[in-house]
């Protein structure tokens, strides 16, 4: 378990650092580069933290607005047998944004991939090929038919805001693989933030060092500010070690006075990255160094592709330089440009779909033939599905009674499903999996017992599980 101290005198703390985080800074560099073994320094390298891990970076894929199961992943010919008639309920659920119209099949056709047969519909022909890779959690639910709290419980496993993200407890949990690069990287649609702006990638009550650091991957400088600009002269080396000299002791001055806020550490920290980095960024942000082939594979260049495809390439190299946590969106908030299709899935739903579907199953090749998925996991997921009636003529309800997550990469088993719908789409069936049961697995493939994850807050042992969860253990290779 890991156990915040409280009640450490600063001053003496302070006069006493220097030795202490020497000594740890060493133990973990010369476990990272295997002169010592990880467990008997920091274990949180290599050995993981509870038990030894099969996963060492993750890159998380979040569909913004709750993408159709029935429509992708979830192949339901009952919906075709029964379109049209009215068999919904007859009171509007709650969450739901309109009184469920009559069951509507899907629009799009569906075919078997694979040696394990997996239905994909014709929106997703680039991803259909890999599914032999691909492991499928076909029964999630969420306790949420709301973007807003649907958003926040999939990336922190509550309701409401105020909670650590998953990319935070693991920073918090395992700390950095590399001392050049931020441990927990966001990169945003180019339309706009998702959901609760930067409350799913927040640090919660954890130390604020551990939120996610957002990178705009269409800018011509992804990281702003990293170097002074031309104009301002007197920005020279001298200045800079002046000034740095000046800003500790006022930090010493001010920590001493502020023991428990962790907002100064976390912005010292973010001061330091930022030196490092002026070294290693402009080299790991720099995609042009990539051929001609892997960027077209990618669709760079291409209008529907090339945003998200840059910032899955940008993944690729940043988990390459062992950056552990990479989470990439699609689609912002709001009613438009994401995956909230309520007015037309003929019409909304294979756009966003277009823009995702060829740079993931890239990805997906990508990381395969350069040996990352020997311990990076590649997560697919969304905040809830959809109902399978009808909305508004042609478009779907939000529904948190079932949705399609998929897991490749390390640690998991290929070509499998773990759980299934009822016949149509509506309810989990069997295998019922929530946010808590998918947080415990991630942490247990990084070598954590979510039980014994724990950080006190306001007199509680807060877990990213809460007082849930179960390791889904078939799913496991």
């Amino acid at each position: 378990m890991i156990e915040m101290q409280h009640g450490i005198d600063r001053r003496n703390f302070l006069g006493n650092i220097g030795g202490g985080l020497c000594g740890i800074a060493m133990a973990q560099m010369l476990a990272r580069d295997g002169v010592i073994s990880a467990s008997s320094s920091d274990p949180a390298l290599k050995g993981g933290l509870h038990h030894v891990p099969k996963v060492k970076r993750i890159i998380q894929l979040f569909m913004t607005g709750g993408a159709s199961p029935m429509d992708t992943f979830d192949y339901k010919p009952e919906l075709e047998r029964l379109h049209g008639q009215k068999l919904g309920p007859t009171e509007k659920p709650e969450g739901f944004t309109a009184m469920p119209g009559p069951l509507m099949k899907s629009p799009f056709k569906f075919k078997q991939y694979g040696e394990c047969g997996r239905w994909v519909s014709d929106v997703f022909p680039h991803q259909a090929k890999w599914v032999d890779e691909m492991t499928f959690l076909m029964a999630m639910v969420s306790k949420t038919n709301v973007h807003g709290p649907g958003a926040y419980m999939m990336n922190s496993g509550f309701l409401l805001p105020g909670f650590p993200c998953m990319g935070a407890w693991i920073s918090y949990a395992l700390g950095n693989l590399t001392d050049n690069l931020p441990t927990f990287v966001v990169l945003p649609d180019a339309k706009g933030l998702p959901y609760n702006q930067r409350g799913p990638f927040s640090s919660g009550f954890l130390p604020a060092v551990h939120q996610g650091t957002v990178i705009n991957a269409t800018s011509n400088t992804a990281i702003p500010d990293l170097f002074a600009d031309e104009q301002f002269e007197f920005a020279t080396d001298s200045a800079n070690r002046e000034g740095l000299a000046l800003l500790n002791e006022v930090n010493q001055s001010h920590a001493e006075q502020r023991i428990n806020d962790s907002r100064l550490d976390a912005r010292i920290r973010s001061y330091e990255l930022a030196a490092k980095m002026q070294l290693s960024a402009p080299e790991a942000f720099d995609i042009s160094n990539e051929s001609q082939s892997t960027q077209k594979a990618y669709g760079l260049g291409q209008n529907e592709t090339d945003d998200f495809g840059r910032r899955c390439l940008l993944a690729r190299r940043l988990i390459e330089r062992d950056t552990r946590f990479v989470q990439i969106w699609s689609g912002p908030q709001g009613a438009t440009g994401n995956w909230d299709n309520h007015g037309s899935i003929p019409n909304e739903l294979p756009p966003i779909a277009r823009s995702v579907d060829q740079p993931i199953a890239a990805l997906i090749g990508d990381l395969k033939s350069r040996g990352l998925f020997e311990d990076t996991l590649l997560i697919w997921t969304t905040e809830f599905g959809r109902t399978p009636f009808a909305q508004g003529g042609e478009g779907r309800d939000h529904n948190g009674g079932n949705f399609v997550t998929w897991f490749a990469g390390a640690g998991v088993k290929p070509g499998i499903a773990h759980g299934q719908s009822d016949e149509w789409g509506y309810k989990a069936a069997e295998g019922t999996t929530y946010c808590y049961d998918f947080h415990a697995t991630i942490l247990h493939l990084l070598g954590i017992d979510h039980k014994r994850l724990t950080f006190r807050q306001n007199g509680i042992d807060r877990r990213l599980t809460d007082v849930h969860g179960h390791v889904i253990h078939e799913i496991l290779d």
